[in-house]
C-alpha cells in the first residue's frame, strides 16, 4: 500500500466518524465519567537521548459512552503530565500531552449480565517532551492521528448486596499520521529554513505496535437502585511505541485509575 493511499485512507475515515459523531443525541441511553490516574511511566525517545527515563504519570479524562440501537459511542478527552529521570539520576525530562479518542462499536448480548462489544474509531495526539540538560534540540513535539480496532466487554454481578459492573476495553492502532523530525534533522531546519524531510509520517501497525487497555469495577456508592453515580476503581494500561525515521519511542504507562461514572 503506496504512502498516498494510506493518508486517504487516514483522512477518509477520520471524516466518517466525526459525521456520525454529529448525529442527534435523542435517545441514546448516557453515562459521564470523570477520572483520575496515576502511575509509573517508562519513556524513551532517541531523538533527545538514548536513555531511558522513568518517573510518574497524572492523567484526567473524560469519558462520555452512549448507546442507542445496539450501537455504543464513547467519546474520551484527555490530559497528560510525565516527570522522568534517567537511571545516572542526573537529568530529568518534562512531557504533556492532549488525545482525543472517538470509538464507535457494535454491542452483542450473550447473556442477560454480559455483553461484548467490538468496532473501531480514532485518536488525535498532541504534546511535547523536554529534556532538562540538553542545549541543542532541548525538546520534542509529538502529533498523531491514527485508525483504532477496539473491542470490550462488560459484566455485571452482584457483591455485598450490590449491583457491580467489570468493564474492559482495549483498542491499538492500526494505521495513521505521525510527526517526526528526521535523524539529525533539527527544528531549526524544519520551521526555521522549511527543509522538509519526510516529517509526516504515514504508519501501519508495523511502525506503530501499540496497545491501550483499561479494566475498571462501577461500585455504587449506595444500595438504593434509584442512585445514578458509581465509584469507579481500576488499572490503565498504555504501551505507545513507535520506530520512524531511524528513530525510536516509547512511552509505557501503568496508571492505578480513580473517579465516579454517572448514568443519565
Amino acid at each position: 500500500m503506496t504512502y498516498k493511499r494510506i493518508i486517504i485512507g487516514v483522512i477518509a475515515l477520520w471524516a466518517t466518524v466525526c459525521l456520525y459523531g454529529q448525529e442527534s443525541e435523542v435517545s441514546w441511553e448516557k453515562s459521564r465519567s470523570t477520572l483520575f490516574a496515576v502511575g509509573a511511566v517508562d519513556m524513551l525517545d532517541t531523538y533527545l537521548s538514548p536513555e531511558k527515563y522513568k518517573g510518574v504519570e497524572f492523567r484526567l479524562f473524560s469519558q462520555n459512552r452512549k448507546t442507542r440501537n445496539a450501537w455504543v459511542r464513547t467519546i474520551v478527552n484527555q490530559g497528560s503530565l510525565v516527570f522522568g529521570h534517567n537511571r545516572a539520576d542526573n537529568n530529568d525530562e518534562l512531557g504533556g500531552s492532549y488525545e482525543f479518542h472517538y470509538h464507535l462499536r457494535r454491542e452483542w448480548t450473550l447473556a442477560p449480565e454480559w455483553t461484548v462489544e467490538a468496532g473501531g474509531g480514532a485518536q488525535g495526539s498532541i504534546g511535547f517532551l523536554y529534556n532538562m540538560r540538553n542545549s541543542n534540540n532541548p525538546a520534542q513535539a509529538r502529533f498523531s492521528v491514527t485508525l483504532n480496532p477496539s473491542v470490550a466487554t462488560h459484566y455485571n454481578f452482584r457483591l455485598f448486596k450490590r449491583s457491580v459492573r467489570l468493564h474492559y476495553e482495549a483498542s491499538a492502532p492500526l494505521l495513521g499520521l505521525m510527526f517526526s523530525p528526521n535523524y539529525g534533522q533539527s527544528y531549526y531546519e524544519i520551521f526555521g529554513r522549511g527543509n522538509y524531510d519526510r516529517n509526516i509520517v504515514p504508519t501501519t501497525i508495523g511502525a506503530t505496535p501499540s496497545l491501550r487497555h483499561m479494566l475498571t469495577f462501577d461500585i455504587p456508592l449506595s444500595r438504593k437502585p434509584t442512585v445514578r453515580t458509581t465509584l469507579r476503581i481500576g488499572y490503565l494500561g498504555d504501551y505507545w511505541q513507535a520506530k520512524v525515521n531511524n528513530l525510536k519511542y516509547h512511552q509505557y504507562s501503568h496508571l492505578l485509575v480513580v473517579g465516579w461514572t454517572k448514568r443519565f
